[in-house]
């Protein structure tokens, strides 16, 4: 993997402790705000994104090792970017629990293989995460018992410690055979119709109470109650010795005198944060247009000429390879990369058909490609997986001079041929423009035989 960037783009904070693959203490990041969608996944799309992610989360292992697979799923920005390249909603907080749902299908057969578990998820399943940690930890051999006393702790504070207006409905827990583990969680407010999604990384991890956090992502709503707060130190010895001199009756006589104080409370810290807009439609300013661009020449002019080992794969064109490129970045690019989610939405569209319809066929041919790729790697050839590591690599270099279509112009190419390959969104199967014939998809098949 190349080495974190270290210009930060317009807007983008990296995390106090920069990147993936740095081995220090736990990363903080600050906050950020996802518009709060209802609805579910469609089984069309849920079941392409179980083996997408799986395949990925396959790569990032054959490539960095099971701990980076984690580092990622701590890092808010990348996440985001992964949700958005399986089709889901670029934005929203389905992203969240569509993803931890993907994964936890897709990797579950895959656990003896990889050593990673998923547990947990939304609802009634969040609350069986301690005896799911419990049970695997009894078969694979670490301290279940200890994981389950972490994810209460790691519930509790995020939902008692921190009061920022956000209640907990879904954590999702990864864990590796070693213990190692990263919590995804997210809790939602009515009120503002958004939610809050927060990260934790046990690597570094050493106080539950104080600073723990890798992540957390929601837009500052005003005043919060940040307990874990390293500053908050002296405020949770206090309390403590409040209770314990003046009772619980002690308590409410000093609330009520200090009830009327017009000192202004003490300013929090500026904190970097993820945003996601609460429009649904792709715009210019949710992307970083010459990224784009690199991805699109390297897959136009270079793809077919310089990664011909990557297009054996019968059926395979240049929009497949298009696709291939960003989430060729998605296994390869360093954090600063991810500061456009939705740029990653390009690969795959979205099933609300924003930026455009989900392309079926090339939907189906990437995950072909990429569990050739993985598979050849596990025998030892791993030529294919290289030459998605060498496209990411051509794409950063000719986004230095790539030109293009416009975003407006892309998304309305991307939509007048989506019916060409296999367009699909939860209004149904994408139809051809008026006086258009429909031409053969990328990948041969037609809506009769497309599941």
């Amino acid at each position: 993997m190349q080495r974190p960037c270290m210009s930060r783009p317009s807007g983008y904070i990296l995390p106090n402790t920069l990147a993936f693959g740095i081995h220090n203490v736990t990363r903080r990041s600050g906050s950020a705000d996802l518009p709060l969608h209802y609805g579910r996944v469609p089984a069309w799309l849920s079941q392409r994104m179980a083996r997408l992610g799986a395949v990925i989360a396959e790569a990032i292992v054959h490539h960095y090792g099971r701990d980076e697979f984690l580092r990622r799923l701590a890092h808010p920005f990348w996440f985001q970017s992964f949700g958005a390249v399986m089709g889901m909603d670029w934005h929203s907080s389905g992203v969240t629990t569509s993803v931890i749902g993907a994964l936890r299908r897709g990797l579950t057969p895959l656990a003896g293989e990889l050593g990673l578990h998923i547990c947990g998820g939304r609802g009634a399943r969040s609350r069986q995460t301690p005896l799911e940690l419990t049970t695997i930890g009894e078969r694979v051999g670490f301290d279940g018992a200890a994981l389950a006393r972490a994810s209460r702790l790691v519930a509790k504070v995020d939902s008692a410690a921190v009061q920022d207006g956000f209640d907990i409905y879904l954590h999702g827990f990864i864990v590796a055979d070693d213990g190692k583990w990263v919590v995804v969680q997210q809790g939602m407010n009515g009120e503002t119709r958004y939610a809050r999604r927060y990260h934790w990384l046990s690597e570094g991890l050493k106080d539950f109470v104080e600073a723990p956090h890798a992540a957390i992502d929601g837009e500052n709503q005003g005043e919060i109650v940040n307990l874990t707060d390293y500053r908050a130190s002296a405020s949770r010895a206090r309390q403590l010795d409040l209770l314990r001199d003046l009772g619980p009756d002690g308590l409410l006589r000093e609330v009520a005198a200090a009830e009327g104080k017009t000192e202004p409370p003490p300013a929090q810290a500026t904190l970097p944060h993820l945003f996601m807009p609460a429009h649904h439609d792709v715009r210019p300013k949710d992307v970083m247009l010459r990224r784009l661009h690199g991805a699109l020449a390297a897959a136009a002019d270079q793809g077919p000429q310089d990664f011909a080992d990557l297009l054996l794969v019968p059926g395979v064109g240049a929009r497949t390879v298009r696709s291939l490129a960003m989430v060729a970045e998605v296994v390869h690019g360093a954090p600063c990369r991810f500061a456009d989610p939705a740029r990653f939405s390009l690969a795959h569209g979205g099933k609300d058909r924003h930026p455009y319809p989900v392309p079926i066929d090339v939907y189906d041919k990437t995950i072909d490609v990429l569990r050739s790729a993985v598979s050849k790697a596990k025998l030892g050839n791993a030529d294919r997986l290289d030459a998605l590591r060498r496209l990411d690599e051509r794409a950063r270099r000719l986004e230095r001079s790539a030109t293009g279509p416009s975003l407006p112009q892309f998304i309305e190419e991307e939509r007048q041929r989506s019916h060409e390959y296999g367009g699909r969104s939860v209004f149904g199967w994408e139809p051809a423009p008026e006086g258009a014939t429909e031409p053969p998809a990328e990948s041969g098949q037609n809506k009769a035989t497309r599941a």
